[in-house]
């Protein structure tokens, strides 16, 4: 069989959810498991809802409102023969998540989030799989907490390899269509946790690697993998093959089009990968593969946006020693702290950082006391793969260049802004 994986924009709306069908029926796949990830922009509202729960803000009924709204929208424009039975479906997954408010007795952000972001899954897929249904497209509604099993580490819980593919060899029809949801898993006393932001990609390779799938398809809104973001660059190339070794590259550097992990698993059974557009399903996209060069051979480029520059230095001047090296590290992992490029000298240590779980403070507090540290709020890392002098000259030329670093394969600059 074959595993297909639905981003948020290519279900936004009714229209996304009417050309889902429209591409199994161009692509006449009938055993074949696809993972769909939430609605449009509704991760983003579903962050929302949980901020408004956890710092008890007076805006939490709007946003619940406004969640069940769009949801129930797209219900009502997608015609259903059988309205009232999806209706009761999305209806339930609405109660579980108020029942959730009403009972949790527990003050972790990240257990919160993880129990109440993965709903917005849930959602997608009822809807997707009820409409596939009513137009003649029959298939299995997969709950993938049967499924995935990993450690209770939420919000970037890490797979138990053994457990999830004995729940995915038990769970799975490979003769039939099933539909299942990106990014969310069970740990071992039942409760719901997630890959991490992005995660459905990933999901999608475990599907694969457990399957041994013929092939993974990532329908985007874009043609394929390009060498540059097009909300950055004017001018973009489509790649149209590259390697496992090159995609992780560029995924490791911040390229958006394939989540990091999802390759990984791909690799170990050179299970191929095919990045495609969901507006054109069938036309190739870009292939990912074993021992490829990448095809055009040219530059690419990597922008990561709100990124934080650090500089520790010791407070007294001496070297910076491994030690140091090994207890700053070790606070980035406590506090979940991505380091995306790190340059040392003798006395100082610099790291470019994102901050995706908001403990940028309590690092600070932690670092202050020993270190004497320096920062750049929202900078930017502009990564260039396969690089020549004209187009980083480009980058230097046009942004106030804050750190510079470069290897054979790859230049990165840290610029302002």
């Amino acid at each position: 069989m074959e595993v297909f994986k639905f981003g948020g924009a290519s279900v936004k709306d009714a229209n996304g959810v009417r050309n889902l069908v429209s591409t199994l029926h161009k692509l006449d796949k009938k055993e074949v498991l696809i993972v769909i990830s939430a609605m449009g922009k509704m991760t983003n509202a579903f962050e929302d809802l949980v901020n408004a729960y956890f710092l008890k803000t007076d805006k939490l009924q709007q946003v619940f409102g406004a969640i069940k709204s769009f949801h129930f929208d797209i219900i009502d424009r997608l015609d259903f023969k059988e309205n009232d039975f999806v209706a009761e479906q999305v209806e339930a997954v609405f109660f579980e998540i108020t029942q959730f408010f009403n009972q949790n007795q527990e003050t972790d952000y990240d257990y919160i989030y993880d129990q109440v972001v993965s709903r917005a899954e849930f959602l997608s897929t009822r809807i997707c799989s009820a409409y596939l249904n009513d137009v003649g497209l029959i298939n299995t509604w997969l709950d993938v907490r049967e499924c995935i099993k990993t450690n209770s580490d939420f919000r970037r819980a890490k797979v138990n390899w053994d457990k999830t593919s004995e729940g995915i060899l038990k769970h799975v029809d490979t003769s039939s269509i099933t539909i299942t949801q990106g990014f969310i898993g069970k740990d071992n006393k039942g409760r719901t946790t997630t890959l991490g932001r992005e995660g459905s990609d990933y999901t999608a390779g475990i599907f694969a690697f457990c399957l041994d799938a013929k092939e993974v398809s990532i329908f985007k809104d874009v043609q394929g993998v390009l060498n540059a973001d097009p909300r950055e660059f004017e001018q973009t190339t489509l790649i149209e093959e590259i390697s496992y070794r090159e995609a992780i590259e560029m995924a490791f550097y911040g390229a958006s089009v394939i989540h990091p992990k999802t390759l990984q698993p791909l690799q170990r059974k050179g299970i191929p990968l095919r990045v495609r557009s969901f507006l054109a399903p069938e036309k190739k996209g870009t292939y990912v593969g074993s021992e490829l060069d990448i095809v055009p051979e040219i530059p690419c480029f990597i922008v990561k946006k709100n990124q934080i520059l650090i500089s520790v230095a010791d407070k007294e001047f001496h070297f910076v020693m491994e030690q140091d090296i090994s207890e700053i590290f070790k606070l980035l992992h406590e506090f979940k702290v991505k380091a995306n490029m790190i340059q040392n000298s003798a006395i100082s240590f610099s790291l470019c950082i994102e901050d995706n779980f908001n403990n940028f403070k309590e690092l600070m507090a932690k670092l202050k006391p020993k270190y004497k540290v320096k920062y750049n709020e929202n900078v930017s890392l502009y990564t260039i793969r396969h690089f020549n002098e004209e187009v980083v000259s480009t980058i230097e030329d046009s942004k106030e260049v804050l750190l510079k670093q470069r290897s054979r394969e790859t230049v990165q600059l840290i610029v302002k802004g």
